[in-house]
């Protein structure tokens, strides 16, 4: 039942029903309407401002998985440009050093990845920026792993190369020798042993019976075979490419034969002394480019550091020339 509300009119000295004006009923509903907007907005901007939101919580959580998962990442990445570093310095400062190659340049590498992006800038930074940075920063490795890759092919024929050039390179005693005596004059300037004058040796001479094998000390060719009239006698000339030439003279017979493909350590004749010669040896001569060298410092493939000093100092000896 309606509760009726009364009040007492002092003009007409009586109690009257107290009627509200349909007005005063709107602006009190409106009234109360806006009040309680503006408490439940209060309510709600206070509750997401220290508490947060379900979907807030819910992006909070997502973002912190992606920056943790980033961090890892970074980690790996700054790992892995240590390594591509590493594989970067040794190519140029061993591989290359040993084959004595040029280093790769730089430029021909791909270019330095860009200032690391640091964890205070992560926070701020979008997603798909995020994304872009890692796929450059991966793209950037995937650039220098190629060309390091690129940079091992060609050491790899370096290495081909340089395992031909060192069997194309003089390097034993044309005789055995191994208690280090036979070698009797060494290069440079000696007694001629006909003229008796002094003048350039240009090689060494090694004493041997007639009949001692002579070895070719490097793989080549053989471009002469025979005596010549030029006072080696029966002598044999070796082009071993590179520039390098052998010459073994005064032999008592030759085996070797012009335009034969011939390996180091290969008989191509025997001791003798035949041309200009006072007794049995093998004269032999290291060439460059027909620069005369020192043969001396060619056998280092059958020598120890003790037994090459050995050597050294025997082949410096003054003494007289065997041709």
């Amino acid at each position: 039942m309606k509760k009726i509300k009364y009040y007492y009119n002092t003009n007409t000295l009586r109690y009257e029903k107290l009627e509200t004006p349909l007005r005063v009923k709107l602006l009190r509903v409106f009234g109360f309407v806006a009040a309680a907007l503006v408490t439940a907005g209060l309510i709600s901007y206070a509750a997401f401002q220290f508490i947060g939101s379900p979907k807030e919580k819910q992006l909070a959580y997502q973002n912190k998985i992606l920056k943790d998962n980033y961090k890892e990442l970074e980690d790996s990445l700054e790992s892995v440009q240590k390594q591509m570093k590493e594989l970067e310095k040794r190519d140029n400062d061993v591989y290359r050093a040993i084959f004595e190659a040029n280093p790769v340049p730089d430029s021909a590498r791909a270019k330095e990845l860009e200032t690391k992006i640091e964890i205070a800038k992560v926070e701020k930074i979008k997603d798909f920026q995020l994304a872009a940075s890692i796929a450059a920063t991966l793209n950037n490795l995937s650039g220098r792993i190629a060309a390091q890759k690129k940079s091992y092919n060609e050491v790899e024929e370096l290495v081909k190369n340089k395992e031909h050039m060192l069997s194309h390179t003089p390097a034993i005693q044309p005789v055995a020798n191994k208690d280090l005596t036979r070698v009797a004059s060494g290069f440079g300037y000696r007694i001629d042993p006909v003229y008796k004058t002094t003048k350039f040796h240009a090689g060494l001479d090694f004493t041997a019976p007639t009949g001692t094998p002579i070895y070719a000390t490097a793989d080549g060719t053989v471009t002469t075979a025979g005596n010549t009239g030029n006072g080696y006698g029966n002598h044999v000339i070796i082009s071993h490419r590179f520039g390098y030439e052998t010459l073994y003279g005064h032999m008592v017979r030759v085996k070797a034969r012009n335009g034969q493909e011939v390996k180091r350590g290969e008989v191509i004749g025997w001791v003798g002394s035949t041309g200009k010669s006072t007794g049995p040896h093998c004269h032999y001569e290291v060439h460059k480019y027909s620069d005369k060298l020192d043969p001396i410092y060619f056998f280092y493939n059958d020598l120890t550091p003790e037994q090459f000093d050995q050597l050294l100092k025997k082949a410096a000896a003054s003494n007289q020339s065997l041709d």
